[in-house]
C-alpha cells in the first residue's frame, strides 16, 4: 500500500476490515479469472413543505427538518421528491416517490403495457412505431438513464428522455401527463448509452433552457454495410448524436475514437462531455485493456454546429443525416478542434459536472481514482493556452475499488459509488485538488458508508443542478441477497437511501426496484406540475356527445365511437361481420381525478385504458364469428362489475 493510501485509510471511517478485504478480494479474483486483473387530495398539502429546502443547524451545516428526516413518510403525507428511474430490459421509466422509496408509476416507453394499453392502441403505435402487418416494430428496450428539460440550470419539469441502449432510440416523457410522447431513432450507430440535456443555448444568450439533447453511441461499428470490411475494425468508430430537444429529429453526429459511455453537459452550453473507455478501438474484452489511459473526451458546441453550418460533414449509407469528424486525428490543432480528448485511468465509467459547473468528475471503474477536470481549463485548452489536454485535471484523488457514478451535495462534497468495495464514499473537491497540489494532509475522504451489495448507480437529491442541496443519496445495488424475502433465482434489487445531511452518511432505509435500474435523477416535486384530468379537445377524433357516437360503416371498415361514463358504455352492443377491420374509439367523459375506464374485448388479445376526459382507439379484424363481451377493466364504480356489452361477429 502506498503512503497516501496509508494516510487516507488511518484518516477515514472505513468499513469494517474483515468484511471490506473480504468483498475487495473476492472481487479481485473474480475480475482476474475473466483476465481483467486489478487495475382527491388537500391543496396545502400539494405545496411543497419547508423541509424541502434544508436549512442549517447550528454548526452550520445542512439540517433535515420535519417528520422526514428519517425517511418515514406516514399515511396521507406527501413525499418530498419524486425518482424518476429507468427500468432498464423493462423498457420503462419508473417513478418513486422519496424518501418513502413507495413506487407511484411505472410509465410504458419501449416496453408494451397491457395496463394502459401502450404498443396497444392507434394512438401509442403511432409513437413506438409499427411494423407493416400492424404490430409494434420492436417488441423490446432497455432504458438506462433519465434526465429532465432545464431552465436556469435547474429542473423546469417539461420534458424527461431517456435511451434505448438495445434498438437505439430516444424517447421524451411530457412532465404533465407523465407519458411518452416522441420516440425517435437514432441512425448508424449500436449500444445507445449515455445521454444528456444541455442546460442552455450557448448559441442565443437568450434561451436559458433546454434546446438539445446529446446521445452517445457507446459500441464501436463499421462505417461499411457489407463485404469483408465488415470485419475490419479500421472501418469502426462511434458517434455522438445531437438531436433537437422539441421537436425529436436529429441536427448532426460526430465520429469520435472509442466508445462513447456517460455523458454530462456544462452549465454555460458551451461543452458536453463522454467518458470514453476502449480507446483502442478493441472487439473482444482484451483487446478493450491494454491502453493504461483512456479519456473523457469533451464537445465543443459551437465549434461543432459551426462547422455543420460550413457544410463539413459526410453522410453514411442510407442516412441523411450529416456526420461531423470528432476523431482525434482530425482536431489535432487546440484553436480549430471540435473535440478534446482528455486521459484519464482506464476504463472510467460515469461523468458529472459539479452544481457550480467549475468541474467534472470522471469515474476510474478499473481505478481507485476518480478524476476531476476543469472546466475553465477545457476552454482554455480549446483558445489554445495549454499544450496538452492532460492539463485540464486538477485532481485525481484514490478514493475506492471500482469507482462508477457521482453525486454533489451542493457544499463542495462529492458522493461516488464504489462497486467493488459495496460503498459509497463521500469526498471533497477542493481537499483533491488541495491534495494534487502536494498539499499531503488534506484529507480528501471524509466518510465510507456500506450498501448492499455492489452499487451500480448512484445520485444525490437534486444533485445534477444548480439546486444540489445535500439531503438524499440513492444507492441502486445491483445484488440484494438476504435483504429481502426469498422468491427463487431472480432478485429484487435493493435501493438504499442514505441521509447526507451530516459530517456522517445515515441509512435511512432499503426499498426493492425490480430488475433492472440503472440510473435516475431525484427531483423536488414543487419542480414538477401535473395535469390530472385531460382537456378532450386534446383529441381530434374524441366521441364528445351522443350525436357523435355510434356504428359506422365504409365498405368492410367499421368505426365505432364509444362514450365511457361511470357505471356505462353508450351502447351496450355492435355488430360488425366476419373480415372486418373494426376500429373502436372510447372517450371517457367522466371528470373525477383517478377515474380511468378500461376496454377489454374478449378473445381478440385487447386491453387499454382511458383517463378521465381522454380518447384512445384500437383497430383490429374481427376474424372470428360469435359474441364477444367487452368490459371495463379498471375498477371505476359500485356496478364496475356490469360496466360492459356485446360485439356480435355475424359470419
Amino acid at each position: 500500500m502506498s503512503d497516501k493510501q496509508q494516510q487516507t485509510t488511518a484518516d477515514e471511517t472505513p468499513a469494517e476490515p474483515g468484511r471490506r478485504k473480504f468483498l475487495g478480494s473476492a472481487a479481485v479474483v473474480g475480475l482476474a479469472g475473466a483476465g481483467l486483473g486489478l487495475a382527491a387530495c388537500n391543496k396545502e398539502a400539494d405545496k411543497a413543505p419547508a423541509a424541502v429546502v434544508p436549512g442549517k443547524d447550528a454548526a452550520g451545516k445542512t439540517a433535515v427538518a420535519g417528520a422526514h428526516a428519517s425517511g418515514e413518510v406516514k399515511p396521507g403525507q406527501l413525499d418530498d421528491y419524486y425518482i424518476m428511474s429507468s427500468g432498464g430490459h423493462s423498457g420503462e421509466v419508473r417513478i418513486y416517490g422519496a424518501p418513502s422509496g413507495r413506487t407511484i408509476k411505472r410509465i410504458p416507453v419501449f416496453n408494451i403495457d397491457p395496463m394502459v394499453g401502450w404498443g396497444i392502441t392507434n394512438e401509442s403505435k403511432k409513437i413506438i412505431g409499427v411494423k407493416p402487418d400492424g404490430n409494434p416494430k420492436y417488441r423490446t428496450g432497455d432504458t438506462h438513464h433519465v434526465h429532465g428539460s432545464y431552465t436556469d440550470g435547474t429542473y423546469d419539469g417539461k420534458y424527461f428522455w431517456t435511451n434505448d441502449k438495445l434498438n437505439n432510440r430516444l424517447a421524451r416523457i411530457r412532465g404533465d401527463y407523465m407519458e411518452c410522447d416522441k420516440i425517435t431513432e437514432i441512425p448508424n450507430v449500436q449500444g445507445f448509452h449515455g445521454m444528456f440535456p444541455d442546460k442552455c443555448d450557448p448559441l442565443d444568450a437568450k434561451i436559458n433552457h433546454t434546446t438539445r439533447v446529446f446521445c452517445g453511441g457507446e459500441f464501436n461499428t463499421p462505417f461499411v454495410t457489407r463485404g469483408p470490411g465488415v470485419r475490419d475494425i479500421k472501418n469502426y468508430a462511434s458517434l455522438a448524436t445531437c438531436v433537437d430537444a422539441e421537436t425529436m429529429e436529429i441536427r448532426w453526429q460526430l465520429k469520435l475514437d472509442g466508445n462513447m459511455d456517460l455523458c454530462a453537459t456544462s452549465y454555460d452550453g458551451k461543452l458536453a462531455a463522454f467518458n470514453q473507455y476502449n480507446s483502442e478501438n478493441g472487439v473482444i474484452l482484451g483487446d478493450m485493456m491494454s491502453a493504461e489511459r483512456d479519456g473523457c473526451v469533451f464537445l465543443n458546441i459551437e465549434r461543432i454546429e459551426a462547422a455543420l453550418k460550413a457544410g463539413k460533414f459526410v453522410t453514411l449509407g442510407d442516412s441523411k443525416v450529416p456526420v461531423i469528424d470528432g476523431t482525434k486525428a482530425a482536431n489535432a490543432d487546440p484553436k480549430t478542434a471540435l473535440t478534446c480528448y482528455v486521459p484519464v485511468p482506464k476504463n472510467p465509467h460515469g461523468v458529472n459536472i459539479t452544481p457550480d459547473g467549475k468541474y467534472f468528475v470522471c469515474a476510474g471503474k478499473l481505478s481507485p481514482t476518480a478524476t476531476v477536470i476543469a472546466h475553465e481549463l477545457v476552454l482554455k485548452w480549446f483558445d489554445g493556452g495549454l499544450k496538452e489536454p492532460r492539463e485540464t485535471v486538477v485532481a485525481e484523488p484514490e478514493i475506492g475499488l471500482g469507482p462508477l457514478h457521482t453525486g454533489f451535495d451542493g457544499h463542495g462534497n462529492a458522493y461516488t459509488s464504489l462497486f467493488l468495495d459495496s460503498q459509497v464514499v463521500k469526498w471533497n473537491i477542493d481537499k483533491a485538488i488541495a491534495q494534487f497540489k502536494g498539499d499531503k494532509q488534506a484529507q480528501v475522504v471524509l466518510d465510507r458508508i456500506d450498501v448492499h451489495y455492489q452499487p451500480g448507480h448512484g445520485y444525490t437529491s437534486m444533485g445534477e443542478t444548480r439546486e444540489a442541496d445535500g439531503r438524499y443519496f440513492n444507492s441502486g445495488n445491483k445484488f440484494s441477497k438476504d435483504r429481502f424475502l426469498p422468491v427463487g433465482p431472480l432478485h429484487v434489487e435493493a435501493e438504499q437511501l442514505i441521509d447526507i445531511t451530516g459530517a456522517k452518511m445515515v441509512l435511512l432505509h432499503d426499498h426493492t426496484a425490480y430488475p433492472e435500474p440503472h440510473d435516475a435523477i431525484i427531483v423536488r416535486r414543487d419542480k414538477i406540475k401535473t395535469k390530472q384530468i385531460y382537456t378532450m379537445d386534446e383529441f381530434p377524433h374524441a366521441v364528445k356527445d351522443a350525436n357523435a357516437a355510434g356504428v359506422e360503416r365504409k365498405g368492410n371498415k367499421v368505426t365505432v365511437r364509444l362514450m365511457g361514463v361511470a357505471p356505462n358504455f353508450s351502447m351496450n352492443e355492435f355488430t360488425v361481420k366476419k373480415g372486418d377491420e373494426v376500429t373502436i374509439i372510447l372517450t371517457n367523459h367522466d371528470k373525477v381525478e383517478d377515474l380511468a375506464h378500461g376496454f377489454g374485448l374478449e378473445q381478440y388479445d385487447i386491453n387499454f385504458i382511458v383517463n378521465p376526459q381522454q380518447t384512445a382507439s384500437v383497430t383490429f379484424k374481427a376474424d372470428k364469428p360469435g359474441m364477444f363481451w367487452y368490459y371495463c377493466t379498471h375498477f371505476c364504480h359500485a356496478l364496475h362489475l356490469e360496466m360492459r356489452g356485446r360485439m356480435i361477429v355475424e359470419a
